[in-house]
């Protein structure tokens, strides 16, 4: 049987902006308030997924969230017509309202942690929403996430679905940007690994002091135990905290794997030789290609800036493997050149190719944040909806709806507009009816 790990795209909303909304995270903070350009950037994340498509891989797309999220600043007191409740939250709590109109959800990376049939003890995919509870914005996704997530694996046969864990600081969960897999083949039993930032219920641990540490080791074992998988087949990795106070927010910042290689920064973990001793060890006797970068190589602060880690490593033909990376990784000096040398190296990855994602970089997230991985077989594919399956014809169908619904520019006070609201409640209906999703958002079940 085939197998194939897919990666689903985030679409970015209508209503894209720069709030500058994540403390810890520097590109977000930076940015924030400067005008942001939707169309630019629903059309930049939708030709990466296209480009990837056409290098040989299966490629899928998930619907973005509905924002301003009307129905919040309901259940926040604020009341009348929806134009009155844009009104008023903007003038009475702007910071709330900002938060209610969060871009976030374009970053799928953070949407779900997902458990491919061969590590399930059930023999199904595992999806778990991620609450996301350290940010109030992003806390507010995963319930509708969990309905388009739904939607697109709606095969009970091959797919579990699971809620989101409890609303609280001791289960802060933020998805697959917190996890990785490690396989022979995809089809293959792997090593999950669950990169977690502190303790929950044991402050004597090592803990960043500058920025928040967002994801718990109890988070991830709970995810383990709902996924069925046994203990021979996980790894609780603490990130390095001093890492997470220079910048790197989630671990996808800093790390990033495919089959038997992890490519890593060396301040990435917290006891690193421990770390990685467990994973050979679970791994077995198969090769495991460690790929560690020194600082003196490329500084923290580059990776962060270029986003070195937050590339995607995908599969070729012949076994080879290839880096999928932001243009700001080509534009630095020291960066490009590591890449350079690094395809010449004795490890599977050959061929680095460059993708202008501007809008979502400075944002905050770069080409790992936009995608959530699913390894599937031939017979899950199968059971996938197919309209969230990337082919010319919904290529092109998306590219129409952007060009009809989206502004080529959007200030953070164009953001309780009404009309705004109408125009991407518009846009968002219709996407239901492009990707056969139903009924997900709010507005559509009023």
């Amino acid at each position: 049987m085939n197998h194939f790990e897919v990666n689903f795209d985030g679409l970015v909303g209508p209503t894209h902006n720069y709030a500058g909304l994540s403390f810890g995270n520097v590109a977000s903070l930076s940015n924030a308030q400067a005008a942001s350009n939707p169309k630019k950037a629903a059309k930049q994340g939708l030709q990466k997924a296209k480009a990837l498509s056409d290098l040989g891989l299966t490629q899928g797309i998930l619907a973005p969230q509905e924002r301003p999220d009307v129905l919040t600043l309901r259940r926040l007191g604020f009341t009348g017509t929806d134009a009155q409740v844009l009104e008023k939250a903007a003038k009475q709590a702007p910071q709330v309202f900002l938060a209610c109109c969060s871009a976030s959800s374009m970053w799928t990376a953070n949407a779900a942690t997902v458990s491919p049939s061969a590590d399930t003890a059930d023999g199904k995919v595992h999806f778990t929403p991620a609450n996301l509870t350290n940010k109030f914005h992003r806390s507010l996704e995963p319930t509708v996430t969990g309905r388009i997530l739904q939607a697109t694996f709606n095969n009970d046969k091959y797919f579990q679905h699971h809620r989101h864990l409890p609303d609280n600081e001791h289960f802060g969960d933020e998805g697959a940007a917190n996890h990785t897999r490690l396989c022979n083949d995809y089809g293959h039993a792997g090593i999950e690994l669950f990169a977690y930032g502190r303790y929950a219920f044991d402050g004597s641990k090592p803990a960043p002091q500058k920025y928040p540490a967002r994801q718990t080791l109890e988070a991830s074992q709970a995810i383990a135990r709902l996924h069925g998988l046994s203990d021979d087949s996980v790894v609780y990795i603490q990130q390095n905290p001093d890492v997470i106070d220079q910048g790197v927010f989630h671990n996808d910042v800093i790390a990033v794997g495919n089959q038997n290689v992890l490519f890593f920064h060396e301040q990435a973990f917290y006891q690193t030789e421990h770390v990685l001793a467990e994973i050979q060890h679970k791994f077995g006797d198969e090769v495991l290609h460690f790929i560690q970068v020194a600082s003196a190589d490329i500084p923290v602060q580059e990776a962060i800036k270029t986003y070195l880690f937050n590339t995607q490593i995908i599969n070729q033909r012949h076994g080879e493997m290839a880096i999928i990376a932001p243009i700001e990784c080509q534009e630095s000096a020291i960066v490009s050149a590591y890449l350079d040398n690094l395809v010449q190296q004795n490890t599977p990855i050959k061929q680095v190719h460059y993708f202008d994602v501007k809008q979502s970089m400075r944002n905050g997230g770069g080409p790992a944040c936009l995608r959530l991985r699913v390894a599937l077989n031939g017979q899950e594919l199968e059971a996938v909806n197919p309209y969230t399956l990337l082919t010319e014809q919904q290529f092109t169908r998306l590219n129409m709806w952007i060009d009809k619904h989206y502004r080529d520019e959007l200030l953070v006070t164009d953001l309780h507009d009404p009309q705004l609201l109408m125009e991407s409640r518009s846009a968002l209906d219709e996407l239901t009816q492009i990707l056969k999703l139903g009924s997900v958002y709010p507005f559509q079940q009023e």
